[in-house]
């Protein structure tokens, strides 16, 4: 089997990262939704504990494809990262790095506290069992809209910038990420379904990286 060459590598890392960027924000998107409609905040959310059977099924579903969100991400960054490689700013990189982590990891903890929150619905009755849910929810709301979603505006902000200072994103990507970015600090924990810009973020990224990889391997003369 023919060994690639460095060259061969790093043209193989862009499609990686946009492959898998696809799949996380696909996988995420869907996993919000879920929950989101499980889960509701508001004046919906002292009735969602009642009607339990299918709204069990959905926050399970949800949970099982949040850790295939997170290796799909982790995947994408590590792409992305190797793609930039050694001439990336190196405090830029450090935050996209520490970011991107941090969202994985409080993205998890969320996911743990729905879980407990399935649990609960699935073994406690009465109004301790309520209070129980309602914290548990609340828990994984605040995980998930006030901390891993302004973990992932700093991964958003970094990047956009990495990008363009680096000549290989458009200003129009630049700037829907700073818009991005904006949502997810300031409107993420205050609006439902504000959240969905980061996995809508991301599948635009992400197509724009198949897309450009597509018509530069067009472009290549043949050797």
């Amino acid at each position: 089997m023919r060994d690639m060459g460095p060259g061969q590598r790093a043209m193989e890392t862009p499609r990686a990262a946009g492959l898998a960027g696809v799949v996380f924000a696909v996988l995420l998107a869907a996993a919000i939704v879920l929950v989101r409609l499980a889960m509701p905040e508001g004046a919906e959310a002292a009735t969602a504990r009642a009607t339990t059977p299918g709204k069990r099924d959905a926050v399970q579903w949800a949970l099982d494809l949040v850790p295939f969100a997170g290796i799909f991400f982790l995947w994408f960054l590590g792409a992305v990262r190797a793609h930039v490689g050694e001439v990336e700013d190196r405090f830029l990189a450090t935050v996209l790095l520490g970011s991107g982590l941090v969202f994985t990891a409080t993205m998890f903890g969320g996911a743990a506290a729905a879980a407990a929150v399935l649990q609960i619905g699935r073994s406690s009755a009465g109004a301790t069992g309520q209070a129980a849910w309602d914290f548990g929810r609340d828990l994984a709301y605040s995980l998930l809209t006030g901390y891993a979603m302004r973990m992932a505006a700093v991964f958003v902000s970094s990047l956009s910038v990495i990008g363009h200072r680096l000549g290989v994103l458009p200003r129009w990507l630049m700037v829907l990420g700073v818009l991005t970015a904006l949502t997810l600090l300031f409107v993420s924990s205050n609006v439902p379904w504000a959240e969905l810009a980061f996995p809508v973020w991301s599948l635009v990224l992400s197509l724009y990286i198949i897309a450009g990889r597509r018509g530069g391997s067009r472009n290549r003369p043949a050797t």
